[in-house]
């Protein structure tokens, strides 16, 4: 009788043979350091990973196990077999990711013990594009060669992500176990649309996801369901007029709510453009549905602000608690700006606020501490592109299926 993993991986093997011209044989997809394995392999888009990397890299932390050295390497694109095992190597044993770890770094042997020996830690968070960043990774390189381990590391966490939506579609920040503003509905660093994206393109089967069963499939697809009648239920009303969305809503009432100090329940453009891209991308495409994006993006249009820029000027060096900077920013007027958005905007007013630790309202960046002012993207050009080419091109779209 045959071995039961060499059938799994002789069974893997009959998937890759076709893609790989019968170069790629049962020991190659065994041996981890086979050189067939790695010259498969194309390289695998990394900028998901950019805001971990950063955070990891840039913003000290006291409470991570692991911390970057100085000059710490990292793999090139092109070592999808390394970076895929540091993925490996961070996933906990319930199927996530921790946040804010660099999957490209070139880890020591004292790091990759540390690691290890966190494995059942329950740290698993979305926040800064985790979590659906390294479910993707290794789909990519699963459509490309067929490794067990690969593939069951995936599964893992698209399980992970089914069982952490909320019942009424939403996605707290962190899971399992999320307390305070954790376990409201996150739209904030692209945690919720981020999961649904992933969702969605699971659901469909395309690039790849082609591999995925027809019962995975189909969950996600319900998936996606649950998560775009959750949205519509968050979307922020004045006075009967729908507007945009706050980066965090009650897991109860759906209501916009505060999240760390300084960022105050509001209406934030960031935000609402990501998720009026992630409701354009739905084939189904209800009445509501329509009239959800055209008024977030009426609301988008409405607040953009004009006559001012922002400049990050010289200061004097200074080192804060999880940043240094020379640096301090600035907002100029400037009567040839005509595109820019604040981060947060009253839910009341439409008025650009700001916050710092101290949590208080104000209405001029100038108001708040250096540290948050060099600490957080207090305005942005997010929803540039949604208003002039995308949302255009997408109402053209449903107006011609209507004819």
């Amino acid at each position: 009788m045959k071995h039961p993993f060499l059938c799994v991986v002789l069974f893997a093997t009959t998937l890759v043979l076709p893609r790989m011209a019968n170069r790629v044989s049962a020991q190659d997809i065994l041996d981890p350091n086979s050189p067939v394995i790695a010259s498969a392999l194309k390289p695998i888009d990394l900028t998901p990973f950019e805001s971990g990397i950063s955070h990891w890299r840039k913003i000290r932390d006291e409470g991570r196990f692991i911390k970057a050295g100085k000059d710490q390497p990292s793999y090139e694109p092109t070592q999808v077999k390394e970076i895929a095992a540091n993925i490996l190597l961070f996933q906990r044993s319930n199927g996530g990711w921790p946040k804010d770890y660099d999957m490209t770094a070139v880890l020591s042997p004292e790091q990759r013990e540390r690691v290890i020996a966190t494995r059942e830690h329950n740290d698993t968070n979305y926040d800064n594009g985790n979590i659906h960043s390294q479910i993707r990774y290794l789909a990519h390189a699963v459509s490309q060669v067929d490794k067990p381990h690969w593939r069951a590391a995936c599964l893992r966490g698209f399980d992970f992500v089914l069982r952490s939506q909320y019942v009424n579609g939403g996605f707290p920040q962190r899971f399992p176990e999320p307390d305070s503003f954790h376990a409201h509905i996150t739209f904030n660093d692209g945690v919720m649309v981020g999961a649904l994206n992933l969702l969605h393109d699971a659901s469909t089967g395309a690039g790849p996801f082609e591999w995925l069963d027809a019962d995975l499939r189909e969950q996600a697809k319900m998936a996606v369901s649950r998560g775009v009648q959750c949205i519509l239920k968050c979307q922020i009303q004045r006075d009967g007029i729908r507007t945009g969305w706050c980066q965090q809503h009650d897991q109860e009432s759906f209501e916009a709510r505060p999240a760390r100090t300084f960022e105050l329940a509001s209406i934030c453009p960031q935000e609402t453009t990501a998720i009026s891209r992630f409701l354009m991308r739905q084939p189904t495409q209800s009445r509501e549905l329509i009239e959800s994006v055209d008024d977030a993006v009426a609301w988008l249009q409405s607040t953009r602000l004009s006559g001012i820029r922002v400049e990050k000027i010289r200061s004097t060096p200074v080192t804060f608690l999880r940043h240094d900077t020379d640096r301090d920013v600035v907002v100029v007027a400037d009567a040839s700006e005509t595109g820019i958005w604040a981060r947060h905007y009253e839910i009341e007013t439409d008025r650009p606020i700001f916050a710092g630790r101290d949590g208080v309202k104000k209405y001029e960046l100038a108001s708040i501490e250096r540290e948050r002012r060099t600490g957080t993207s207090w305005y942005g050009s997010w929803p540039e592109s949604l208003i002039q080419r995308e949302y255009p091109q997408w109402r053209k779209e449903i107006e011609a299926n209507r004819n």
